[in-house]
């Protein structure tokens, strides 16, 4: 059996964590430079508020029905994730637990038993929620598909405890009854319209009675027959081992506002490019290849969003993870990429061909500078790690940064900055 542990609204609860008096409150987060809604509480979910809708389209209603709406907080949300995840671990055990996305897990229940498989998802919920301050909500089936669908259901549903067992076969059948087509882990949007449409397919529960040639034909090939046979408990989608070293690395950012000047775009490269190469050499590899891409809407009204990515790529001399050599390498792509007169939205950096850092063989006349690169770096980010900010950086990045994200409504990153840890009175 698997479960599927799903935090509700998890950016809205990471805000409620350490903001009690927001509990039962309408809250609603936005994307980077507070752009589009990306998050909803349930309170602001039944005001008909949209999902990924664009902002000022709703700010008069959130202002009339005092929502509280607040900007992207990664380092909040990437911190209460981890202690989720640890706590899962904890509970289940390394190896049983395989972290999906920022806010579900899947866990092995393989060894529980049918009797106990409610009292367990219970207590695991408890422990959670006790230990994160995160609420979350368990899907419990004999698949993958089964457990996402008993998930998607008991959030629907808002049973209390959040829990969902799908241990029998009448319980299963039910469940697939209730569930829509579109609303089955891995039928996409256009593929539920074609089941609807073409074949008069509603519901999981049609959709599992038809047989394993015809989704072979009509579903996908292989993977309709195994969406099929997991729909009918055969277990198909096993438990993967977490990836632990990247094959490659991005960093990626919207302007808080449009950028026309070349000097700005080549600070933001140079500092993308940093905090890619801080990542390279977390996870102990160099790189081979650096890939910069500038996104432009040249249209004189900015509301007609037509976005332009134009990229460039260079293949280094040999791999590094040095962040002064691929700064040297990434700005002068800037300059390539540039128009005088565009407007730039978003610029990135991609590190690509990826190998070992010790596998690395260095020019035997470079003497000892690589080696002194490497203390270099290492000091760097150790200072950075626990200074935080940047408090060294390149030059190249920039001091003012004009450029970086808007976020006027973020809230304080209580569990990752000394000076802005959560004032108790």
């Amino acid at each position: 059996m698997y479960a599927i542990v799903d935090c509700n609204s998890f950016y809205c609860s990471c805000e409620r964590v350490f903001r009690p008096d927001l509990e039962n409150k309408p809250v609603a987060v936005l994307s980077n430079n507070d752009g589009c809604i990306i998050s909803l509480s349930n309170e602001t979910k039944e005001l008909g508020i949209a999902m990924a809708a664009p902002y000022y389209r709703y700010k008069e209603v959130f202002e009339k029905n005092k929502v509280n709406v607040f900007s992207s907080n990664y380092n909040l949300y990437g911190d209460l994730s981890r202690r989720v995840m640890d706590t899962l671990r904890f509970i289940a055990g390394e190896e049983k637990v395989e972290v999906y996305s920022v806010d579900e897990a899947f866990v092995d229940l393989g060894a529980v038993p049918d009797d106990s498989l409610q009292a367990v998802s219970e207590e695991m919920l408890a422990t959670v929620e006790q230990w994160t301050g995160i609420k979350v909500s368990i899907g419990v089936g004999p698949t993958k598909v089964l457990a996402k669908l008993a998930n998607r259901l008991v959030k629907k549903l808002r049973t209390n405890p959040a829990v969902m067992v799908l241990d029998s076969e009448d319980k299963i059948i039910e469940a697939l009854g209730r569930t829509a087509v579109d609303d089955i882990w891995g039928v996409g949007r256009r593929y539920a319209v074609k089941l609807k449409e073409w074949w008069g397919i509603h519901t999981a529960l049609q959709l599992r009675n038809m047989n394993q040639e015809w989704a072979r034909k009509n579903l996908g090939g292989v993977v309709g027959v195994r969406l099929i046979r997991e729909l009918r408990g055969e277990s198909c989608v096993q438990m993967k081992d977490p990836l632990e070293n990247k094959l490659m690395i991005a960093t990626t950012r919207m302007f808080g506002k449009p950028v026309f000047e070349l000097n700005d775009l080549q600070e933001a490269v140079a500092t993308y490019t940093s905090r890619a190469a801080e990542k390279l050499r977390r996870q102990y590899c160099a790189a081979k290849v650096i890939d910069v891409f500038v996104v432009t809407n040249d249209y004189e009204k900015e509301y007609r969003y037509m976005p332009q990515t134009i990229r460039k790529h260079v293949q280094l001399p040999e791999a590094s993870s040095i962040t002064g050599d691929l700064i040297s390498h990434a700005v002068p792509l800037v300059e390539q990429l540039y128009h005088k007169g565009s407007r730039y939205l978003k610029a990135g950096v991609i590190l690509s061909h990826l190998v070992p850092d010790d596998s690395i063989q260095y020019n035997i006349f470079s003497g000892d500078g690589k080696n002194m690169n490497r203390t270099l770096m290492q000091a760097m980010d150790n200072i950075n790690y626990s200074m935080r900010d940047d408090a060294v950086k390149y030059v190249a990045s920039g001091l003012k940064r004009n450029w970086k994200m808007r976020q006027d409504l973020i809230s304080g990153r209580y569990t990752s900055r000394w000076e802005e840890l959560r004032v108790v009175k």
